[in-house]
């Protein structure tokens, strides 16, 4: 409890709007306004614990009549105003005293209370917002004692005021003290107090320091306290702190306690009314029988009729065609005849609510297409990809000249990470569109596109209704989201279900299990993205215009990662240039040491790995700085009580001045972290790929270099052989599918036919396989594989294996063979040949015929190849050899 305190004459204040600190009471305030910061800077912070504070109610005018009012007064000051203090010259004998700003600087009129209590710091600390760099300040105020204002004066951008105290003397308490009246009153205060105790006792099971107070804390200050526990009007906090005379605040505080007291009596007699007439089989709605009785108290009893009577007028303004509003309007009349706790009642409130939401006519306002603004929003969203933006802005630009044509359904097709999801929502916002994206991937169940019918418990509409109903319009720009990725079971085939949504002249009265009412899906722009196009059904795939998005190249990828990737994995990370810079040195070392995909998925990864690390640095910057190693013991039982419980008071404090210039960043650093190949080992560690990982891995015969596809993008693929003692089979490892383990054998068919040509026989020997086994084996067995294109890699293996010469490193190849050693074409070129370019690759075999494929390869990674084309096999062996194809080598087997 607070000892007596000798004032000054002069004080700091601290205004409090439509709030009351009472002597004894403790309050916790977080200051952020300049002006309060200030004030505790130089009156407490830097006093340490001889600082006093007064605490000064006020209200401004718009609060007199409207308490709604949030923001504080403000003390402007010209330009060039000292901090020497200036008198306001206000006299305060009445709280409806004003102050007022002379001049051009009158902003609000302010009306302070007469009397305030001053106040001394119990803990205060010290704080940095991020990434604003303000200073504020957490305070634990102690009320001491009443005071009278005199005059209010300015000092700086904080009030301070010329007051005179208004404590009793101790002869006056003891005089007082003697007093039959206050005697009389103080066991009466007493009483009630503990009675009130009792109560909370019971209810919360605390009171134990409570009780302590009133053997311990002397009357006049235990009225203070107790009033300042529970919540009162702010009026009556102005009344008990205009009590001055004793007997007078006594008798107040035993009036409000006693109203606090009555409060809680009455709260708990309408809960036993409640409880004691539900019966044994109602106490499963106890808490819907509370709701509606407080509902009834204020007047605001929504029934069930009042339920729906909301949905038809909902449905009345739904504007559904005449066929459904037939539909709907029988429906209707069903609920209305069941009664809310039949099994059924639920089921139909749902599904007319699920009629009354549907944009059966509400469309996204058509707005008159810009096809700059259109390619300008493509290039910012997105790098390269010339083809793919130049189809869209030729889609864009029919749905200009004919808004109502019904444009093809695009899908996007490419390995991860390239795009595809955000150019389906560049779309929409070009068309002025709301956008909604389905997920497809996993789904088995026909349902999902369909709905489940209503019939089985939990049914609810498909994907497809429930996205139109979320968004709210009837012409939405719709993306089917991994359309490759779905599957069949005994539930039925999604991909089946999607023929009529994907077909123009039947999604028209596209018909949902559970609405089992014809919705027009004409008007969706539907859009779809996967990675591969194998899995999807031809019937499917026909119904859509295919766009293929390659992978990137290493140059487009650092392009990506300097203009986009790096800015947004700043902001992610709190961060700027400031603090972290990423040189394009170091990003084509992550490119190239620590990446190799298509996309830039990972690419992004990193670079936030490397943000994350600069963040650490940054943070640890950040300090909280405590008041005072002594300043002030927390002695108070109710102190201890109340900050025990949680019982914190949260208030801001009102602003005295929004023009001082900004607090200075405590995060700026003296320079910025630049990362640097040290660094980067560090953060990410050791390189993942190497440039020499091809010639490593060829550095013996029998081992060459394939380029695959798959859908994650292009790879390379090494493909081993050995040769063992054995009885001439053929061993196959890898995970391999039955179209490559046909290539092999085709491979190895072909090269023991021409065994003697090849000069891999002697001409007397008939079988090449004569006590011998062959072991193909493909590496990352983890990984299943498939396909054609590896038969030119097998069959440079096979001889690179018999020749006993070794294949060059830096040639890869792909391409089917026929058994007569015809070289097919085969796809995925420019993704293999990107592959190719990441892997160091210099040399790349491709069939003759798909050299139309090569216009699609960027320039930069065409210059950097060297593309050589094959007819027949022989013009493959005679490339992968260094010096040709071994003619005249014998084998050594």
């Amino acid at each position: 409890m607070a000892e007596s305190v000798e004032l000054p004459s002069r004080l700091a204040i601290l205004p409090f709007r439509n709030k009351v600190l009472l002597p004894g009471a403790i309050i916790r305030i977080r200051c952020t306004s300049p002006s309060s910061v200030q004030l505790v800077e130089q009156e407490l912070w830097q006093r340490e614990e001889k600082g006093l504070i007064g605490i000064l109610p006020v209200r401004d005018a718009a609060a007199a009549t409207a308490e709604t009012a949030s923001v504080g007064p403000t003390l402007s000051h010209s330009a060039g105003s000292d901090t020497s203090e200036k008198s306001s010259r206000t006299p305060a004998s009445t709280s409806s005293d004003n102050v007022k700003l002379d001049g051009k600087h009158q902003q609000e009129v302010f009306h302070w209370h007469n009397r305030g209590v001053a106040a001394r710091a119990l803990h205060l600390s010290r704080g940095v917002e991020k990434p604003s760099g303000r200073v504020t300040y957490i305070v634990v105020l102690e009320g001491l004692c009443r005071f009278n204002l005199h005059e209010l004066s300015t000092r700086g951008a904080y009030y301070t005021a010329r007051i005179s105290p208004l404590e009793m003397t101790k002869a006056e308490l003891e005089q007082v003290d003697q007093d039959p009246d206050f005697v009389a009153l103080s066991r009466h205060f007493k009483a009630t107090a503990m009675e009130l105790i009792s109560v909370l006792e019971q209810k919360q099971k605390t009171g134990g320091r409570t009780k302590v107070l009133l053997e311990t804390v002397p009357v006049h200050k235990l009225a203070d306290i107790f009033v300042a526990s529970f919540e009162i009007s702010f009026e009556e906090q102005l009344s008990m702190l205009d009590s001055v005379d004793l007997k007078a605040r006594l008798s107040k505080a035993n009036e409000l306690v006693d109203q606090h007291l009555q409060s809680i009596r009455v709260a708990e007699k309408i809960t036993q009314k409640v409880e004691g007439q539900l019966s044994k089989s109602q106490k499963e709605f106890l808490l819907r029988q509370q709701m509606r009785a407080i509902k009834e108290e204020l007047g605001d009893n929504d029934d069930d009729e009042d339920d729906v009577a909301a949905i038809e007028r909902k449905m009345q303004s739904a504007g559904m065609p005449s066929n459904i509003w037939k539909h709907a309007q029988r429906e209707l009349r069903r609920l209305k005849k069941m009664q809310p706790q039949q099994p059924g009642y639920n089921s139909s409130h749902v599904y007319l609510e699920l009629l009354a939401d549907l944009p059966w006519q509400t469309g996204s306002e058509q707005l008159e297409l810009d096809l700059k603004a259109a390619k300008k929003r493509l290039d910012n969203d997105h790098y390269g990809l010339v083809k793919i933006k130049q189809r869209i802005i030729e889609y864009l630009a029919v749905r200009k000249l004919k808004p109502d044509a019904r444009g093809p359904v695009l899908c996007f097709v490419g390995p991860p990470g390239v795009g595809k999801t955000s150019l389906a929502s560049s779309i929409a916002a070009a068309l002025g569109r709301k956008f909604v994206r389905i997920s497809l991937g996993g789904i088995k169940d026909e349902a999902d596109i369909r709905g489940h019918r209503r019939t089985y418990i939990g049914s609810m509409p498909g994907r497809l209704i429930d996205g139109i109903k979320r968004v709210g319009v009837c012409n939405p720009v719709m993306l089917l989201d991994e359309i490759d990725k779905t599957g069949s079971d005994v539930r039925g085939d999604p991909a089946s279900a999607l023929l009529e949504v994907l077909d123009p002249e039947q999604n028209k009265t596209f018909n949902d299990h559970y609405l089992n009412v014809p919705f027009d899906l004409s008007k969706v722009i539907f859009v779809a993205t996967a990675n591969k196009l194998q899995p999807i059904p031809p019937p499917l795939l026909d119904r859509m215009e295919v766009i293929e998005l390659p992978g990137y190249t290493p140059e487009e990828k650092l392009r990506i990662a300097m203009q986009y990737l790096i800015p947004r994995v700043l902001d992610q990370h709190g961060l700027s240039s400031e603090f972290l810079q990423i040189p394009e040195a170091m990003v084509e070392l992550v490119i190239q040491r620590y990446t190799r995909e298509a996309g830039v998925r990972n690419l992004e990864r990193n670079l936030a790995a490397l943000a994350r690390a600069a963040a650490v640095r940054v943070a640890e910057q950040e300090q909280t700085v405590p008041l005072s190693k002594d300043m002030h013991q927390l002695a108070s039982p109710l102190l201890e009580n109340r900050l025990s419980e949680g019982a914190e008071v949260e208030m801001e404090v009102i602003p005295m001045n929004e023009n001082n210039h900004e607090i200075s960043n405590t995060f700026s650093i003296a320079s910025p972290l630049v990362v640097d190949e040290p660094m980067l080992e560090k953060v990410l560690g050791p390189p993942r790929f190497d440039d020499r990982e091809a010639a490593e891995r060829v550095a013996a015969p029998g081992i060459s270099v394939g380029l695959v596809w798959t859908a994650f993008g292009g790879e390379v693929q090494f493909v081993e052989a050995s040769s063992m003692v054995g009885k001439g089979e053929l061993h196959l490892t890898g995970q391999l599918g039955d179209v490559i383990k046909e290539s092999a054998q085709i491979a190895l068919t072909w090269v023991r036919a021409r065994a003697t040509d090849l000069k891999l026989a002697a001409a007397d020997e008939t079988n090449l396989l004569e006590d011998r086994d062959v072991h193909i084996h493909f590496p990352a067995g983890a990984v299943p594989k498939d396909g054609p294109s590896a038969g030119v890699t097998l069959v440079t293996a096979l001889v690179s294996l018999f020749s006993q010469k070794r294949v060059r490193a830096d040639t890869a190849m792909t391409g089917e063979m026929t058994l007569r050693g015809l070289v097919l074409p085969v796809g995925g070129i420019k993704d293999k040949i990107l592959a190719a370019h990441r892997y160091g690759i210099k040399r790349v075999i491709l069939p003759e015929k798909n050299m139309k494929d090569l216009v699609e390869v960027p320039a930069a990674v065409l210059g950097s190849l060297e593309i050589l084309l094959a007819k027949r096999m022989e013009d493959v062996l005679e490339q992968a050899f260094e010096g040709g194809c071994p003619w005249k080598q014998h084998s050594k087997l």
